[in-house]
């Protein structure tokens, strides 16, 4: 692209020297050099941001950041509680501003390259379970579930009250004896709702989550979080990314209490319900120092403790999500290959230490599925739910083919709008049509966290009412 706008009347041009290479000859232009990244919340190296602008060769060249500085947070300034080692490698939107004007009155003619950057280590290896055919026998002989199973993704409504406790447990006003009781309270109160309603595999609901990422660095060594690092996460909507700045490492179990006492309330079976490696990594700012390939294995290993500690818990049910599979997918098709194989090589790291009838889910969302339809099925997951509603046929057409469990969601949870059961009973024949019964699972799109109970109550209602009516098709 930049031989082509060197040719056109433009007087500036902004470059990425952080991500992209280096610059041609651009004669009669002005060069934004973007030796400041964007993307993170690292301290800039100075030796490699003078190397960089060194070799742009322009009438004139100009410091700047790599990209907009909306995505990172504010100011360093505003997180007390950060490690002071920490925080001194820290650089927000304001040092970020500050880096931009030192470089600028340096000087940089004539600095020498900055050296290699670090190499990827080791092979790749796909962690391997029993084939599909004998875990799903052993599944269905320890679950023993219905044609056509009915579930939920995970998340339950947040109701203020919630989120006043866990606000207060923060500000020291409520004990976290007091605390937990609420988030029992909730969680049966999650079980019992799905038992009235019908449904057959149960979840918790999550009420001690704050966020399906942030929750988790709480509890993983090499992680931090920010009190008020908000950024633009899309539209309205803003998050607080956690910063992995170190080695990753589970020091205890994270999720097995909540999920150990859900089950107890119910012979249903009910769902772990855990964020997979490169969600994890992806929705966090990541350490710079080692490839990031080396990062998501890291916290792979974490969740695989995780996953193996539900099991011995018993929970026969494990979902580990990766909605972000795609998020990370590089621009360049020539690297595709190489992210989607170690991608995929992550969550079976972290999934494959079960026995066979011990029942792994994934969730994906926000992902164009056609475009990463082989990883998706490489992921080998016995059950894979899908955001669909508002694309159905196009989902179904791409993961028609999946010889494992496959559950499109039946209505879209982003509305409040609560789908009658005539509409959920026409997009379960539509899959019917696709798929064989036996390989199909009825949910939602996606979790339940944003919507009212009186919503979901109403639409859960609908979807268990569909489903009975095809069962009873099925099974005439």
């Amino acid at each position: 692209a930049l031989p082509v706008l060197a040719g056109t009347p433009v007087e500036a041009i902004g470059v990425d020297l952080v991500r992209g290479g280096p610059v041609p000859g651009l004669p009669g232009k002005t060069v934004v050099a973007g030796v400041v990244s964007g993307r993170d919340v690292w301290r800039t190296s100075t030796e490699r941001a003078l190397a960089a602008l060194a070799a742009v060769r322009a009438d004139r060249v100009v410091v700047g950041t790599s990209c907009s500085l909306l995505h990172v947070p504010y100011d360093v300034d505003a997180e007390p509680d950060l490690d002071p080692a920490l925080r001194a490698r820290l650089a927000f939107a304001e040092q970020k501003v500050a880096e931009v004007v030192a470089l600028a009155r340096t000087g940089f003619d004539g600095v020498v390259s900055a050296g290699p950057s670090v190499a990827l280590t080791g092979p790749v290896v796909l962690e391997e379970r029993a084939p599909y055919e004998v875990r799903a026998a052993a599944q269905a002989a320890h679950l023993r579930l219905p044609v056509l199973p009915t579930t939920t993704i995970g998340s339950f409504p947040q109701t203020g009250e919630l989120r006043a406790a866990r606000a207060a447990v923060v500000a020291g006003t409520l004990s976290e004896d007091d605390y937990e009781r609420r988030v029992e309270a909730e969680i049966e109160r999650v079980v019992r709702v799905q038992e009235r309603l019908g449904l057959d595999v149960l979840v918790h609901g999550e009420p001690e989550r704050n966020d399906m990422v942030q929750y988790f660095a709480e509890h993983l060594d090499g992680f931090a979080v920010t009190r008020n690092g908000w950024v633009q996460s899309y539209g309205s909507r803003c998050t607080r990314p956690p910063i992995l700045h170190g080695d990753v490492s589970r020091p205890e179990p994270i999720t097995v209490r909540w999920a150990a006492y859900a089950q107890s309330l119910t012979d249903k079976p009910v769902k772990g319900m855990l964020t997979g490696p490169v969600t994890i990594t992806a929705w966090s700012f990541v350490r710079d120092d080692l490839p990031l390939r080396d990062v998501v294995f890291q916290v792979a290993d974490a969740v695989r403790e995780e996953v193996r500690d539900l099991e011995a818990a018993g929970v026969s049910i494990i979902q580990v999500d990766e909605p972000a599979l795609r998020e990370l997918l590089p621009l360049r098709r020539a690297a595709q290959a190489d992210y989607l194989e170690w991608a995929v090589a992550a969550y079976r790291r972290a999934t494959s230490g079960v026995a066979d009838r011990t029942q792994i889910h994934t969730h994906l969302c926000y992902s164009d599925a056609g475009e990463i339809l082989a990883a998706i099925d490489g992921l080998d997951a016995d059950v894979t739910t899908i955001e669909s509603a508002r694309s159905g046929a196009r989902i179904l057409g791409a993961v028609g083919t999946f010889g494992r469990g496959l559950g499109p969601g039946v209505y879209d949870i982003h509305s409040p709008r609560v789908p009658g059961p005539d509409e959920v009973e026409d997009l379960l024949r539509r899959t019917l049509a696709a798929l064989p019964a036996e390989r199909v699972w009825v949910n939602p799109d996606c979790g339940l966290k944003t919507r009212t109970y009186e919503q979901v109550e109403a639409s859960l209602a609908n979807v268990v009412e569909a489903t009975r009516r095809l069962r009873a098709e099925l099974q005439a």
